[in-house]
């Protein structure tokens, strides 16, 4: 794999999947022993000193508690460093948008907005 360098100007921005490392993602996924979602799932990578991931965690458990069907799972970067650079996951936090087959449909890196979340989730459900 090549070197990877964060996006810096995309912070919080969710991108659309063309824009997302999603060839092994899904097998990737049937790794972890976290079940998806019956619609979607949010993933989030975190990290121990992570402030925004604390703000992001409360985010996507709301969005998880209004939407039903939708599951959110918060996973430890630096416990998962096989699945961070599987993933292409260059900063924490990162949320991907899993539909109910395991599929990336969104992706994005910093504190995303509730809005934003909610409407990323139109496209997996």
């Amino acid at each position: 794999m090549g070197r990877v360098t964060a996006d810096r100007g995309g912070r919080g921005r969710v991108r659309d999947r063309d824009q997302v490392a999603g060839s092994g993602a899904k097998a990737a996924w049937a790794e972890l022993e976290a079940e998806l979602g019956e619609r979607a799932t949010l993933v989030q990578f975190s990290s121990a000193f992570c402030a925004p991931c604390r703000a992001t965690r409360r985010v996507l458990g709301e969005v998880a508690r209004l939407v039903p069907g939708v599951t959110h799972v918060e996973i430890d970067a630096e416990a998962r460093l096989d699945l961070v650079r599987r993933l292409e996951i260059v900063r924490t936090p990162t949320v991907l948008v899993l539909d109910a087959e395991g599929r990336i449909v969104r992706r994005a890196t910093g504190q995303p907005r509730k809005a934003d979340v909610i409407a990323a989730l139109g496209e997996a459900l």
